[in-house]
């Protein structure tokens, strides 16, 4: 299989489904992004952490996969004349929402309460983590975007959401496990 198609030269780029669209569609920004979004994990996934964190990191690397194939394709051309779904894969379920969730309550548990808003460094991995979380947050605007065109399947926009608040309270964690100093933002006085 090639990698090149030269099909996108003119600046179009076609969806699951073969409907043809600009690469700078809302659509392609918000899978695009999604992607960005893997690759930020695969790198904070590589980095020497609790390796619970690298197998729930892998799952959603899987899970994300699964979001981008949902964004990239053409709600008008998702269900074949045949009446089964293009998409052939298992969608975001409750489950997956579920685990994020279960996750962050474990790592909560763990850490002091939070009494100022946390500034994101104190350590590489911490750093690494907070840019996935921003990705994230950039990939839900997007989709939530879309989603006021054509409507985006509403499991793929929570766990989207639940994503950036899992990735916000694991950044907190590595921070408690790497005993790197959690920066607490304190605005200036005048």
């Amino acid at each position: 299989m090639k990698i090149y198609t030269k099909t996108g030269d003119k600046g179009t780029t076609a969806l699951f489904g073969g409907t043809r669209v600009p690469k700078h569609h809302i659509r392609i920004e918000s899978y695009g992004t999604v992607d960005e979004l893997n690759a930020h994990i695969g790198l904070l996934k590589d980095q020497d952490i609790n390796p619970h964190y690298k197998d729930v990191l892998s799952h959603i690397q899987d899970r994300l996969f699964t979001v981008g194939a949902i964004l990239a394709t053409d709600p008008e051309k998702a269900i074949l004349k045949s009446g089964k779904e293009r998409l052939n894969i298992p969608k975001i379920s409750e489950e997956n929402i579920e685990r994020l969730e279960k996750e962050m309550d474990i790592m909560n548990d763990s850490l002091p309460p939070m009494t100022n808003f946390i500034l994101p460094g104190g350590h590489q991995t911490v750093s690494f983590c907070h840019i996935a979380r921003c990705v994230c947050r950039r990939a839900e605007r997007l989709a939530a975007a879309l989603n006021d065109l054509e409507p985006v399947e509403p499991s793929t926009l929570m766990y989207l959401n639940r994503l950036s608040d899992y990735l916000f309270v694991l950044a907190r964690k590595l921070s408690s496990d790497l005993k790197a100093n959690e920066i607490k933002w304190i605005p200036e006085k005048h």
